[in-house]
């Protein structure tokens, strides 16, 4: 599983113009789920995802982790994370999971997430068109992959 994590002021998802999720301070995830990915790797990236310290401390430093902070997160689905450019210009999506096994996992890691910060975690709509808005703060964006852990 892959992710680009943002640490965010706000953000929100919508579709056909309708919000979906929305959030205040805390992480905007997108999740990408790639082929041979399983439950092991959504329980990885929720406990790097807690312990991440991104957020400022009293003296201006990045030392809190999210639930130091009381922030939310809003996970939205991004099977372009597996997205690979090997030949001519067009992207292809192969490696990236069929879109039924990444769904569940999806879910999975969205259930796992709000277990361990003890709140709601918002979604975006999986498989739709959906419409991303958000305010950087920072801008902080992190990438992680649970088959790279050191990436």
């Amino acid at each position: 599983m892959r992710v680009v994590l943002q640490r965010v002021k706000r953000a929100s998802v919508s579709v056909g113009g309708n919000v979906v999720g929305e959030i205040g301070a805390g992480f905007l995830i997108l999740l990408g789920v790639g082929q041979g990915d399983t439950e092991a790797d959504a329980d990885w990236l929720v406990a790097r995802l807690q312990r991440v310290r991104i957020f400022e401390d009293d003296a201006g430093k990045m030392n809190l982790p999210i639930a130091s902070v009381a922030g939310n997160a809003l996970v939205v689905s991004q099977f372009t994370l597996f997205g690979t450019m090997k030949k001519g210009s067009r992207p292809s999506f192969n490696r990236a999971a069929a879109p039924a096994e990444a769904k569940a996992l999806y879910d999975k890691f969205s259930q796992k997430l709000s277990a361990a910060l003890g709140r709601i975690v918002a979604n975006g709509v999986f498989g739709a068109n959906m419409e991303v808005a958000l305010v950087n703060d920072g801008p902080v964006t992190l990438v992680l992959d649970s088959k790279l852990p050191d990436f």
